[in-house]
């Protein structure tokens, strides 16, 4: 069967214009490659908004969106991938606990910026805040936790802090006893107050511009660049330097590198980076240039 009378042949038919169109607006608003093998996941992603909205067909959709922008943020959400888990990849939190925090405990510096650049539904974040809460003295230092998301839904329960008991066994003992609380008569847990104060959770796209001023001290940044081209890895790569510290970290997923790119770091440990001396001393009309 070909892909034409396969894809018209579906609860919606889908034309091969029509799955080119789709691409090409994910790709140009959010950087996201969808290779042809990614047929299925688009058709089955976006078939609830063309039912939700009542079409017959992608073609229709395709025409939809191309006429109503308020589509576009259901369109982004629909698409995009949120795994996540709570001390995902736990070296990388060994590491911030046994190494970074020692570091800015022994120097003179007292603001401590950390950005989760696609935090999901906020256990990144949160796993970063329970790992510096207790380690980081915060009577003395300035600690800032920025949680970032292209995708809107995710956010709303990101900010909301609430998850699924069955969830719990993934977060260290002694943390869950000291940050997260059980709800009564529900299978659901909290993370406490003082957890999320450290977060502030915003909505952002990699691909446009950047509202924050920097710098940061630590960018987790991961599972993020094996959906990017080439070029799109290396213009975020770039700007990601542009907003940290010299010394700074950048922190991505198991399965990626920037090694072609990383002339402005050095590698120091499992997909841990660390940002090379500047030439010209960080600023933020410096970091403005560099990012463009």
């Amino acid at each position: 069967m070909t892909f034409v009378d396969k894809w018209q042949q579906q609860e919606f038919p889908m034309s091969i214009a029509d799955f080119d169109f789709l691409r090409n607006l994910a790709y140009s608003q959010t950087g996201i490659v969808l290779p042809e093998r990614k047929k299925q996941m688009v058709y089955s992603r976006l078939s609830r908004r063309v039912r939700t909205l009542r079409l017959s067909t992608f073609s229709q959709y395709c025409h939809y969106l191309e006429n109503n922008t308020q589509e576009l943020p259901e369109f982004i959400n629909a698409l995009t991938t949120n795994l996540t888990a709570f001390f995902r990849e736990k070296h990388h939190f060994v590491h911030l606990d046994k190494q970074i925090c020692p570091q800015w405990l022994a120097g003179k510096q007292k603001r401590i910026r950390i950005w989760s650049a696609a935090c999901s539904t906020g256990e990144e974040a949160y796993s970063i805040a329970m790992t510096l809460y207790g380690r980081i003295d915060l009577n003395l230092f300035d600690v800032k936790i920025l949680a970032t998301d292209l995708n809107t839904q995710v956010l709303e329960t990101a900010k909301k802090g609430i998850y699924s008991a069955e969830v719990l066994p993934t977060i260290p003992a002694n943390f869950s006893a000291k940050y997260i609380k059980t709800l009564p008569n529900t299978e659901q847990f909290s993370i406490k107050q003082r957890i999320k104060d450290l977060v502030h959770f915003k909505q952002l796209n990699l691909l446009q511009t950047w509202p924050m001023s920097g710098p940061f001290d630590v960018i987790f940044c991961r599972n993020v660049f094996i959906y990017f081209d080439s070029d799109t890895k290396q213009r975020i790569i770039k700007k990601f330097r542009a907003l940290l510290n010299d010394g700074g970290y950048l922190i991505i997923g198991h399965a990626e590198t920037i090694n072609d790119f990383a002339a402005d770091f050095e590698f120091v440990g499992h997909t841990i980076y660390r940002a090379r001396k500047r030439k010209v001393p960080f600023s933020p009309l410096f970091q403005q240039q560099e990012a463009e």
